[in-house]
């Protein structure tokens, strides 16, 4: 469904439900006791790239409770990563389809009767975009439910019924909030999960692929491009997926990637198919003999990941490719505006955060719903030249 539309049902839906059900008595109750975890659910339902950012909450409830089973609910779109991060078995993964009203529908009211059926004790809710998982994790029937809660703070209004409330802090790397997550499961204290945060970021642990299988990709892409040599090939990713205020202007795309073309390098603009007309206009603009096409190219995710394994350089806005990067060899530099690379900052550590510190920038955030309040002139974006993001491309190539 369309964003727009999501935000308005989230809003004029969600806010009364969440209300109501803080209302039923005994739903905010705190459990008495020790409660034992067996069964937990992770909640990460709208955005792939923050699934990376929990493969370190995963690990660590792995840790914590060894003996208890993992499960998730997610959309299906997302899928592919979570079972591509075997963080859990693949049965254990619920999904909806989020594609039309009729199928979210029908795909909750299944995950609500898969969740019953499968007894969950302890929920945690990973996701900052909507309502609609607070309620899942009240509907689910678990005892104990932690995620994150406004407190004393102005934000998303998300119901009173989480009884293991986590203080979203916009000021912490968002993987270190997930960790926390994970600390309040057996926190008694106001916030839950008070704990000491080194100050360095998590590490992911990376997708391994067979070398059959990359070698594979590689005889696809050689046969597909003959002549296109591999380790001069850098990727391009300019679309701004959900949230386009995220990109970066096309004309700075354009003027990138005649500097990276006059220093020998080939380019390929990667994405998915609605991204075609973009990617087409850079083409064009900087001639398609050294500028390749590839939206629509990798079918699947796996096969993204695999081409990473191959090109020696990712350049892409904020958002889920530039975040998969970190599960695989490649460097890359991300380009940051509306967000920030303090809270959203790529888990890659081969991964450059390119940013300019302007007054209004970070303007989305979990508070305002990731609605930008800008005019269009995302001056945040307009202004980190072409030729500071080649400097620190070449600075990575080079290397």
């Amino acid at each position: 469904m369309n964003i727009d539309i999501l935000r308005k049902i989230d809003r004029w839906a969600g806010v009364p439900l969440c209300r109501l059900v803080s209302l039923i008595p005994g739903s905010s109750a705190k459990p008495r006791g020790t409660v034992s975890v067996h069964r937990i659910l992770i909640i990460m339902l709208s955005e792939m790239g923050s699934q990376v950012l929990a493969e370190p909450l995963f690990r660590e409830l792995r840790r914590r409770f060894p003996e208890a089973s993992l499960h998730a609910l997610l959309f299906e779109k997302n899928r592919e990563l979570l079972e591509l991060l075997d963080v859990m078995p693949p049965g254990n993964i619920l999904t909806i389809d989020d594609a039309t009203a009729g199928g979210f529908l029908g795909g909750s009211l299944r995950a609500v009767r898969s969740m019953r059926r499968l007894g969950i004790d302890t929920v945690i809710d990973g996701e900052l975009f909507s309502r609609v998982s607070s309620l899942f994790a009240y509907l689910s029937g678990a005892r104990l439910r932690a995620g994150f809660h406004r407190h004393t703070q102005e934000g998303l209004y998300r119901g009173d019924f989480i009884n293991r409330p986590v203080l979203y802090n916009p000021n912490l790397h968002f993987s270190h909030q997930l960790l926390t997550l994970a600390d309040a499961v057996g926190s008694e204290s106001r916030p839950a999960g008070k704990r000491v945060v080194p100050s360095e970021r998590p590490t992911v642990s990376p997708i391994v692929f067979g070398e059959r299988e990359i070698v594979a990709m590689q005889g696809r892409f050689s046969g597909d491009f003959p002549g296109v040599d591999l380790r001069k090939l850098v990727l391009l990713q300019p679309g701004g997926g959900a949230l386009p205020i995220r990109a970066w202007p096309v004309e700075h795309y354009v003027r990138l990637s005649q500097g990276l073309i006059e220093e020998g390098y080939a380019l390929a603009i990667i994405g998915p198919p609605e991204d075609r007309a973009v990617a087409r206009s850079i083409a064009g603009a900087v001639g398609e003999a050294r500028c390749l096409d590839l939206t629509g190219y990798t079918r699947t995710l796996r096969e993204l990941l695999l081409l990473f394994h191959l090109a020696p350089l990712l350049i892409a806005n904020d958002g889920g490719p530039a975040q998969f990067s970190a599960l695989t060899p490649i460097p890359a530099v991300v380009l940051f505006g509306p967000e920030t690379p303090l809270l959203y900052g790529n888990l890659n550590p081969r991964a450059v955060s390119v940013c300019r510190p302007y007054s209004c920038s970070p303007c989305v955030s979990a508070y305002n719903h990731r609605e930008t309040p800008c005019d269009g002139d995302a001056r945040c974006l307009k202004e980190i030249s072409p030729e500071l993001v080649l400097g620190e491309a070449l600075k990575l190539l080079r290397s």
